[in-house]
């Protein structure tokens, strides 16, 4: 669905990409990582057209994004972590300059707002100024205009920063929806967000593919260990030596496993995203 062969941008002597490889294969719901500065900003920007590569190429559906962007950008709905909204429009009028923008017209258009709306759950707000929406509804109207053209591939961009712990569950709750019927790409800064929702995690760190894989294959491969905490009474240098030949009275065991968070740590070199670890 997505190709990425050798991409790099450069910033003058700054490197912020630095020859990605990856596919991303339809069907599934990928988690885009790494820290700040890692260069996921640059790569998304790139791979919507709204940037250009120093080197490299991106196909969308055979499309080349730099040759071909028109036919490639009508493969993807993209959300930046800004909305582009235009608050004194409402979602309906809005949708309408969007799809218009997008090249859709006619019944086909009405169709395709209809079932945007119904589909992100803003029927309902339909006609109220995106002003006056709250943030979670905001969102939902971004969602919904990245939705228009019915795209192969949905790019969200931090689509659950700044709202309640009810409308993360609702926005997370969304995105599995529509991953039934696109490929969703999703960028975020909170772990157990990508841990709850997304197949298959890509990681860049300093610019450079750290990882591409099935959560719980990256898991198991990465880093498979698990941990046994004991609570012993006991002489220490006596359990260390010889614990199961030794009488000694086991208070507790507690197994730990790798999570999510502990395999972007280890793959970044221990750098945190102010993520919710």
């Amino acid at each position: 669905m997505i190709e990425v062969k050798h991409l790099t941008k450069r910033y003058g002597n700054i490197e912020a990409v630095s020859d990605l490889n990856f596919t991303v294969d339809s069907g599934k719901i990928y988690g885009f990582l790494g820290p700040n500065g890692a260069g996921k900003s640059t790569t998304m920007n790139i791979i919507t057209g709204c940037l250009s590569a120093t080197v490299g190429t991106v196909t969308i559906d055979g499309y080349d994004i730099f040759e071909e962007p028109v036919q490639a950008k009508k493969c993807i709905g993209y959300l930046p972590e800004q909305p582009p909204l235009y608050a004194d429009m409402t979602p309906r009028e809005y949708l309408k300059f969007v799809g218009q923008a997008k090249g859709v017209k006619g019944q086909e258009l009405k169709d395709d707002i209809l079932y945007v709306m119904k589909k992100t759950g803003i029927t309902d707000v339909a006609d109220q100024l995106i002003k006056h929406l709250s943030k979670g509804y905001k969102q939902r109207v971004g969602i919904a205009q990245a939705l228009l053209g019915n795209p192969q591939v949905i790019i969200l961009d931090e689509p659950t920063v700044g709202l309640d712990p009810k409308q993360m569950i609702e926005i997370r709750q969304l995105i599995r929806e529509l991953g039934e019927e696109h490929t969703v790409i999703l960028s975020s800064h909170i772990l157990t967000e990508v841990n709850s929702v997304c197949d298959r995690i890509i990681i860049i760190s300093g610019g450079k593919l750290v990882a591409n894989e099935d959560k719980e294959k990256l898991v198991d491969t990465v880093t498979s260990r698990q941990t046994f905490e004991y609570i012993i009474r006991g002489d220490y240098a006596d359990v260390v030596h010889a614990l199961e030949d030794i009488d000694c009275e086991i208070l507790s065991v507690k197994q730990s496993t790798a999570s999510l968070e502990d395999v972007f740590l280890e793959l970044t070199g221990g750098m945190t995203d102010d993520s919710d670890l």
